[in-house]
């Protein structure tokens, strides 16, 4: 299989995370960066073995030659970049959120599906043992049949101090509803099914630029079993992620990304091993949809679906 040519159009945290895999996989090569920062843009080209870098996307794209665009940008800009690659016809890569609103993201799904590309998101839990053995205890029935869905957020500090950048303090296109929120939309839509908003309420700072500091939300599935979500920053403590699944004969929950903990009735909450590990990233599946093989992505209709109870939550 020949090398696939992929650029990077954005080099942030979550960026040179992923180029990292991108180096990694054998079949993937990075052979073109893109940032805006003229110094950050050249310091990744030069850790990168002295590859070319560009300012501008539209120049990168005009001026090289790839398979594959991995577009890493605030999510201002999603839509304006993301349909220049899908205008030339190259395979997507797109980072959570899928867009700024529910019509950037429903416009972006049909023309990624009109040009007939492969289109897919970063939505790293799919790929997640603890996450996949989650979904596998659920469907094996482990806490029988769900009575309710809570998904609990709480950061001492927003943006993480390993995040700190304006956009994500914002309102506009940050906050941890969207930056960690959407992870979990995405999840419980694959697992559970489609979700409906009852109603949210965001607690919000005065100064009208900053993100929401908390969020209480009431949604449901399409059976009315209940999904709650409770968020607060700027709290004493420590981070705390958990997404909890209640049901009439025990309860399962994922901890902080990659921690399972679960107990029958009458039993402790206690620790659960993996029973699924899985090996397959996101970027193994990318590079055997591209070669027409079997692939588990996961699209931009998974980002446009995600993407309608994002906005209710964030009331947009």
């Amino acid at each position: 299989m020949e090398q696939i040519r992929v650029g990077v159009i954005g080099l942030g945290a979550i960026g040179e995370r992923l180029i990292q895999g991108f180096n990694a996989n054998k079949y993937t090569t990075v052979q073109a960066v893109v940032d805006t920062d003229k110094e950050r843009a050249s310091k990744m080209a030069e850790k990168l073995g002295g590859i070319n870098w560009y300012n501008h996307h539209m120049k990168m794209l005009a001026e090289e030659e790839l398979d594959l665009v991995y577009v890493a940008v605030p999510p201002k800009y999603h839509h304006a970049v993301t349909m220049d690659v899908i205008e030339k016809g190259v395979h997507v890569l797109c980072e959570k959120p899928l867009a700024n609103s529910v019509e950037e993201a429903k416009e972006m799904f049909e023309k990624a599906e009109q040009a007939g590309i492969i289109h897919a998101m970063n939505f790293p839990l799919n790929y997640s043992s603890p996450a996949n053995t989650f979904d596998q205890m659920i469907k094996e029935g482990y806490i029988g049949q769900l009575r309710k869905l809570e998904l609990s957020m709480n950061f001492p500090n927003w943006p993480r101090l390993w995040q700190q950048n304006d956009w994500v303090a914002g309102r506009e296109q940050g906050g941890f509803v969207l930056e960690v929120g959407v992870h979990f939309i995405q999840l419980t839509q694959r697992i559970f099914g489609s979700i409906t908003h009852i109603n949210s309420r965001l607690e919000l700072p005065k100064d009208t630029t900053k993100c929401e500091t908390g969020v209480i939300a009431s949604l449901a599935l399409a059976n009315r079993t209940p999904f709650l979500i409770n968020g607060m920053s700027q709290i004493a403590g420590t981070e705390r992620i958990a997404y909890t699944a209640y049901g009439t004969e025990g309860s399962l929950s994922l901890i902080d990304w990659g921690t399972l903990k679960g107990g029958k009735l009458g039993e402790e909450i206690h620790s659960i091993e993996n029973e699924k590990e899985d090996t397959s990233t996101l970027i193994d599946n990318l590079v055997a949809a591209i070669a027409g093989k079997e692939s588990h992505l996961y699209t931009f209709k998974d980002g446009y679906e995600a993407q309608i109870i994002l906005e209710k939550l964030r009331d947009k």
